[in-house]
């Protein structure tokens, strides 16, 4: 158990890679979408609601941190591909998504192409610390 002396202790790690062309809109946006299917998948990684001093409650958020990577388009497929080999299951945002004007057509979109060709932007992974470094070989932090 963390004391707050102490760093906290995650035995996994939750990461987002996006393609280091997006601009700066496109990359705020893809991170949420790709978080929230993070959240979604897992709802053990919410923590409790906050509260202010007065008593106003807010949301609660997600327990561990999120790091958040760049790289080349083709080392989203990679890390796609990694991240299946090793039963992780990623979110996944593609190209198409940004002409789409809601969530059917954003799946239809995403059914329409074969795995291995989609024209990803953005891929991310919650598992164990290990795995997730694996998957993600080769990103660099988005700056």
């Amino acid at each position: 158990m963390d004391t707050p002396d102490e760093p906290p202790r995650w035995a996994t790690k939750i990461a987002v890679l996006l393609r280091s062309d997006l601009a700066p809109w496109q990359a705020l946006n893809v991170t949420a979408f790709l978080v929230s299917g993070i959240t979604a998948s897992g709802p053990e990684l919410v923590g409790e609601p906050y509260e202010d001093a007065d008593g106003t409650g807010y949301l609660p958020m997600l327990r561990q941190p999120v790091l958040v990577l760049t790289g080349p388009a083709e080392l989203l497929g990679t890390a796609r591909t990694r991240a299946l080999d090793r039963g992780l299951r990623p979110a996944v945002f593609t190209a198409e998504l940004f002409a789409t004007p809601g969530d059917m057509q954003n799946r239809a979109a995403v059914r329409a192409v074969a795995g291995a060709e989609l024209d990803l932007v953005g891929l991310a992974v919650h598992g164990p610390k290990n795995a997730v470094d694996k998957v993600m070989k080769g990103a660099v932090m988005h700056p």
